[in-house]
């Protein structure tokens, strides 16, 4: 594998996380983004990070975190749309449905129809984790597209209405201090493994 990710964190049986949020780096065989004849480039995921082949992410051991009813959120390109339930399912996680979409507001150039949404799908491991939170919310996100590659905070926030009380971690993270969730990267400065983010509620502590 090119790239150096830090160890996975070693959670006890009891301590291993309900809730998984992954933005994997997909590979692209370093093709680039093109706005039409004679516009040169407009850039694409090798310009900003480093991406991984799927047979090198299928062999990181996510099934030794999950806990037993846990839920695998996960972004996809529609390019990578197969290889995103196929990573899904070598992780340990059965294909569910499609969580999110996200209507970036902007489109991008694409070679059979302008794109402009992405896809968080979400995958099982056992049952639906429990105690659950809001059943009540809603599948489309609109916000604006930021900085290449960076999902709207929306996401996570809905995921936490969804599953207030779960262990957390985001895979592939770029953030490493964001209250209730652990966090897990080559892009982060301090591997997991070295240091614990999460920490319960504080707030659904009192409210209970």
């Amino acid at each position: 594998m090119a790239v150096e990710f830090p160890p996975l964190p070693t959670p006890e049986d009891d301590e291993r996380y309900g809730v998984i949020y992954a933005d994997p780096p997909w590979d692209y065989k370093g093709q680039l983004q093109h706005a039409g004849p004679g516009s040169g480039d407009s850039g694409g995921a090798i310009r900003h990070y480093d991406t991984v082949r799927l047979t090198d992410l299928m062999e990181l051991d996510i099934a030794a975190i999950a806990a037993d009813d846990s839920l695998l959120f996960m972004w996809a390109t529609s390019p990578h749309l197969d290889q995103a339930i196929d990573l899904g399912k070598s992780w340990g996680f059965a294909w569910a449905t499609v969580a999110f979409v996200w209507d970036k507001q902007r489109v991008n150039p694409g070679f059979y129809t302008m794109s402009q949404c992405e896809l968080c799908l979400v995958f099982k491991r056992g049952r639906i984790p429990a105690p659950r939170g809001a059943r009540n919310v809603r599948q489309l996100v609109s916000a604006p597209r930021e900085a290449h590659s960076r999902k709207p905070e929306e996401v996570r926030r809905r995921i936490e209405v969804m599953f207030p009380r779960q262990r957390k971690i985001e895979l592939f993270a770029r953030d490493e201090d964001i209250h209730g969730w652990d966090a897990w990267g080559a892009e982060i400065a301090h591997p997991q493994a070295q240091r614990t983010f999460w920490e319960p509620d504080k707030r659904e502590a009192t409210e209970s």
